[in-house]
């Protein structure tokens, strides 16, 4: 029964970021405790938009653009997950913090902004400040 249920386990592993979820088997004496645990394979990133001068003229209607910008987004790759939304001042015009499960998926919402009238923008993959420090303790 042990080396079936380790031969179980090891499959289980191997999915683990195709299923976004472990299960987990516990033995004590004859009886068999199941268990899933979620797990966050997601990934944080920083998009960085400036809009084009035709788009920028249109500020009426900015409301209407943004809301055809995330239908867009949520269409084209519906695992992403809004963090925040700020408009800015400076070189960007916006700025939005987000979670995408790849770099893939990053990409396609930089392209979607793109085409929906922004004149630059960049996906930027952003690293917990905490998981950061342990990075670099060791350096």
């Amino acid at each position: 029964m042990y080396q079936n249920s380790a031969i179980y386990f090891k499959c289980n592993y191997s999915e683990i970021f195709l299923k976004k979820q472990v299960n987990i088997l516990k033995f004590n004496k004859n009886v068999v405790t199941y268990k899933t645990l979620k797990i966050n394979t997601m990934q944080t990133f920083v998009l960085l938009t400036k809009l084009s001068s035709e788009l920028a003229a249109r500020i009426s209607n900015r409301e209407e653009i943004g809301k055809m910008w995330l239908m867009a987004v949520k269409e084209k790759c519906p695992e992403v997950k809004f963090i925040a939304h700020y408009a800015i001042l400076g070189q960007y015009d916006f700025l939005d913090i987000y979670e995408a499960p790849n770099i893939e998926t990053a990409a396609k919402v930089s392209m979607i902004s793109r085409q929906n009238g922004a004149s630059h923008a960049e996906s930027l993959p952003a690293i917990n400040y905490k998981h950061y420090v342990e990075l670099v303790s060791g350096l």
